[in-house]
């Protein structure tokens, strides 16, 4: 049997937000599986056992830039190491301008875009320059430009933490303006279910399974009721099967929508600060005593 550790119980609760024992038992079950012992929770607890998965430690903002026609925009997410050099204005310009260079330049990378002229000098040198004025790093992390097939609605929310760029044919401005408000706040996967990855339906229908299984579900039904889940899972995941945030009658989806505006979606991006990075979190006590080890060891060489 895989000894289950104090940090593998850790890093599942960080994860999860499960309790500590519902945690070492399901590591227990999983054989210490990490990836497992998620699922194992996600059965017993439902969705309580993933809502970790979704919170973001790093900081930063997302630059947007979108040409005055409509028709050619781009998203760059700049990090920094905490959230009062987020709020710093001049790394705020950097992130739009950095923005506006790659929707007019369209560098082929990060590097590409470093080496691009901004201010008096190059990106690179301004970023390195104001990483000395404020004394904490930063980095370009990724950006995205986009050539619109239609016209591009552009949406920035919560101190620039989020930004969306869609690309929609037909339909008029606020058309584009809502559907981006509704990306930022839905935050789907994917444009349809031909976007979302076959790994996670098999995951999201063997979790079906075992739940319908434990509640005392006929085997016979079991695969039936996995459908049903994964088709609940598909509306909740993808752009057009979800119910438009300001659906007068909260029902209407951006499917529907769309028909009734006789416009068509051809593609979007969302950015999210951090996403998909943890930022580390360092233990007080052993911080404390790293910093004593420290002090003692300067001590002894005086």
């Amino acid at each position: 049997m895989a000894e289950i550790t104090a940090s593998m119980v850790k890093e599942l609760r960080e994860k999860t937000d499960a309790p500590m024992m519902d945690c070492k038992r399901a590591l227990t079950e999983a054989a210490g599986d990490l990836t497992k012992a998620e699922e194992i929770l996600r059965v017993k607890l439902g969705n309580k056992a993933s809502k970790a998965a979704t919170r973001i430690a790093a900081e930063g903002v997302v630059g947007l830039y979108l040409a005055a026609d409509g028709k050619l925009g781009a998203l760059l997410e700049v990090n920094s190491e905490t959230d009062f050099v987020a709020k710093n204005d001049e790394f705020i310009a950097l992130a739009k301008g950095c923005a506006e260079l790659v929707a007019k330049q369209n560098p082929a990378d990060v590097a590409a875009l470093s080496a691009l002229p901004l201010g008096e000098g190059t990106v690179e040198s301004t970023r390195s320059a104001l990483v000395g004025k404020v004394g904490e790093n930063m980095t370009l992390r990724r950006f995205v430009r986009i050539a619109a097939v239609g016209k591009l609605g552009a949406y920035v929310h919560g101190g620039a933490k989020i930004g969306v760029l869609v690309d929609v044919t037909g339909g008029d401005e606020q058309l584009a303006k809502d559907l981006a408000m509704h990306i930022a706040a839905s935050k789907p996967k994917s444009l349809d279910s031909s976007g979302v990855p076959a790994e996670l339906l098999d995951t999201e229908r063997r979790i079906a399974i075992e739940k319908a299984r434990e509640s005392g579900k006929p085997e016979a039904m079991l695969e039936k009721i996995a459908e049903g889940t994964v088709q609940k899972y598909l509306k909740d995941v993808t752009l057009l099967g979800q119910v438009f945030v300001k659906a007068e009658d909260g029902k209407q989806t951006i499917e529907q929508l769309l028909k009734a505006k006789n416009a068509k979606i051809n593609g979007f991006s969302l950015y999210v600060v951090g996403e998909g990075i943890e930022k580390k979190v360092n233990d007080f006590a052993a911080e404390v005593a790293e910093q004593a080890a420290a002090a003692a060891a300067a001590a002894a060489k005086k």
